[in-house]
């Protein structure tokens, strides 16, 4: 019965994402309190992530490292330069396309680790993309925002690297460790932890919509069509790149999702500190739109993965 329970709640993740969303865009104070606690929310989402893979997930990676190298360069081709197209052809005030570039040159979403596992694809090729893109952002995402938009970012490379090692490397390892040296304890309540992650990253999503807020509120017509363009774009980009190399279909899904989700968090951070208030409308409002199409993504797929 738990199981069952447990099922439903996670098949219908998509409802929960968009749901909390829109109470945070319009009651944001409460929300706003959970900001303390957004790296503990990470921490613990990778942790019960960590505890469902196995050592076979990560074998075929290690043996075929080819598919991350085609996973990053999708990410880091496909959405900045698909962004330097369409501010142009939205034409875009200057500071709003640094903006739009700035969040297609982000690495992809920590988030779309979690979505990957929801939706069936291969977690373990999400991680490990997760992992590779963020190492790789402090020089290719102010190289390529400087080169396509001619902002120049100053970002602290240690100072990211150590939050990538607390929020995502570390709890995922403690998450897989303890599966492998408690197995039989783990096998009982394994069904428990997409539930948590899950419940961690709705809470996640929330919080970055309410302290974002008041720049999703300044999106016009061309950077709310530009922005949805960008992530509906790259998603299918995505999942083409892999189909045009013969992946399977848990690897183009990943792809799909991966490289249509950015960390856009990150990316109104570094234009607020970096560019400008206007150059954080399109970075902020992205954050919402590749939780809604991301969520909406994987829900289908694990319905129909299920149905098979």
């Amino acid at each position: 019965m738990l199981n069952k329970i447990l099922s439903f709640y996670t098949r219908y993740f998509a409802v929960w994402v968009v749901g909390l969303a829109v109470v945070a865009y319009f009651f944001p104070k409460p929300f706003s309190y959970l900001g303390y606690f957004k790296n503990w929310f990470f921490a613990l989402t990778m942790f019960g992530i960590g505890a469902v893979l196995c050592a076979d997930d990560f074998r075929h990676i290690i043996k075929n490292p080819v598919i991350i190298l085609i996973g990053a360069l999708a990410q880091f081709i496909i959405m900045p330069f698909g962004a330097f197209i369409l501010a142009r052809l939205f034409n875009l005030p200057a500071e709003v396309s640094a903006g739009l570039i700035l969040a297609g040159a982000a690495p992809d979403a920590m988030a779309g680790n979690v979505m990957a596992c929801i939706a069936k694809a291969d977690t373990a090729y999400a991680v490990s993309l997760t992992t590779v893109t963020t190492l790789s952002c402090p020089v290719l995402t102010p190289g390529l925002t400087w080169l396509l938009a001619k902002s120049r970012l100053s970002i602290q490379f240690w100072d990211m690297l150590l939050d990538l090692m607390l929020t995502v490397i570390i709890p995922l390892v403690l998450g897989f460790a303890a599966r492998h040296f408690f197995k039989k304890q783990f096998e009982k309540i394994l069904p428990v932890f997409p539930a948590l992650s899950t419940t961690f990253i709705v809470f996640i999503c929330a919080l970055v919509v309410a302290l974002n807020r008041e720049f999703i509120l300044q999106a016009t017509g061309p950077i709310l069509a530009a922005v949805v363009i960008l992530n509906i774009g790259g998603m299918i980009g995505g999942y083409g790149v892999g189909a045009f190399f013969k992946m399977g279909i848990p690897q183009k899904r990943t792809l799909a999702i991966q490289v249509g989700m950015q960390n856009a968090a990150l990316g109104t951070k570094l234009a607020l500190d970096h560019i400008g208030p206007k150059a954080a409308i399109p970075t902020a409002f992205f954050i919402f739109v590749c939780i809604f199409t991301a969520a909406l993504a994987a829900a289908f797929w694990q319905r129909s993965s299920a149905s098979r």
